[in-house]
């Protein structure tokens, strides 16, 4: 697919790493928030993890906290997550399955790697809730996307709308979310909305956003204005991104 665009400016975002957890705590690459930039859209958080061997940092052992005024979102690449909640929701989170937590006016929840997990891979986002919604009821949503494919790879819509996928999970405001997989050598023109601003965090390979490189762990940021987002796998392996973007 191609379309016309004029590129937007795009704004590197790199990571701070931090332990989660006890001495022997796995680490996180944390790019949201930071002191430059707090928000994509409603996107508050982005925790990216793994490949972590779980025999040797322990893994994921979260243990139960409150959140409130904001939505948990859990996606995987590899290995699995035990949730627990105080809405007595207990649900396992697996590679391709979005777990999404409306914590509304206040909940508490867990988050343990479980038993059967060697590699956990993956990122762990939030979106902060308008003042409309804060306040709100709780919720839990599941949903397993349907894989998209277009010249050049795939991708798995989980939040939002991109590539003629809806997501059918909830959100509070026009988000969009979802893992791109692109080919060696590969590119695509990903038509978006231009009131979005948006971030490409890459999980694995050699990408360019709108021609500038943007390396593992990083997020390539483009404000508004935008009607496509031009990506280019400049690597000799298959790209994995997480595309973030709301209004």
């Amino acid at each position: 697919m191609s379309t016309t665009s004029e590129a937007v400016p795009v704004e590197i975002i790199t990571a701070r790493d931090v332990p989660l957890g006890g001495p022997r705590a796995m680490t996180v690459h944390r790019t949201l928030p930071q002191r430059r930039r707090s928000l994509i859209g409603a996107w508050c958080f982005c925790d990216h993890y793994g490949p972590d061997h779980v025999a040797a940092t322990g893994g994921m052992d979260v243990a139960p906290h409150p959140h409130t005024g904001l939505q948990t979102v859990t996606w995987l690449f590899t290995g699995e997550i035990r949730h627990d909640d105080a809405q007595d929701v207990h649900a396992v989170v697996r590679p391709g399955e979005v777990n999404l937590m409306t914590a509304g006016a206040g909940t508490c929840h867990s988050e343990v790697s479980t038993e059967e997990t060697d590699i956990l891979h993956g990122v762990q986002l939030w979106t902060v809730l308008p003042e409309d919604a804060r306040h709100g009821p709780r919720r839990f949503d599941h949903h397993v996307p349907d894989t998209v494919s277009f010249d050049g790879g795939e991708a798995l819509v989980f939040l939002g709308s991109l590539l003629g996928e809806t997501s059918p999970v909830h959100t509070f405001t026009p988000l969009v979310g979802a893992e791109i997989r692109l080919d060696p050598g590969a590119s695509v023109d990903l038509v978006v909305d231009p009131g979005f601003e948006h971030g490409v965090l890459v999980d694995t390979g050699r990408i360019t956003l709108e021609g500038t490189p943007v390396a593992r762990t990083e997020i390539g940021y483009a404000g508004t204005g935008a009607s496509t987002l031009h990506l280019v796998n400049t690597g000799d392996l298959q790209a994995r991104l997480i595309l973030l973007g709301g209004e």
